[in-house]
């Protein structure tokens, strides 16, 4: 699980580089925040943290709670990642305004810094 995660937590970084390169920005938005998701389900499985089916609101909450603010295997500051990505993430979606560029920008650097930061303990 935390293999095939992490993995996918890549793939869906690179589509979001990908989208962001074609001026795709809703997209990028969308793979970003799931860079960061994914990313986030194998940090918790590294940690035995697991759950058969996976929801948004948990793997947040758990993620703060266990890897935060526990045991500070992450900086404070990615306590709002998740939610905050999710929220533009949502806006992407579902609204009818295309992201702009720098809102994608912001949202793959937010992605991009989870994604590195998580596989630096998946790999210790």
């Amino acid at each position: 699980m935390i293999l095939e995660f992490f993995n996918k937590a890549k793939g869906s970084m690179t589509a979001a580089q990908i989208c962001f390169d074609n001026g795709l920005n809703s997209s990028a938005v969308n793979r970003a925040y799931y860079a960061a998701f994914q990313a986030a389900v194998a940090a918790l499985a590294h940690k035995g943290i697991r759950k058969d089916r996976l929801d948004h609101k948990w793997v947040q909450a758990e993620f703060n709670a266990n890897l935060i603010r526990k045991t500070k295997h992450f900086p404070s500051k990615f306590r709002a990642y998740l939610g905050d990505m999710q929220a533009v993430r949502n806006m992407a979606d579902y609204d009818m305004e295309e992201i702009g560029a720098r809102a994608a920008s912001k949202q793959l650097a937010k992605a991009k810094e989870m994604v590195e930061a998580i596989g630096k303990v998946l790999e210790a």
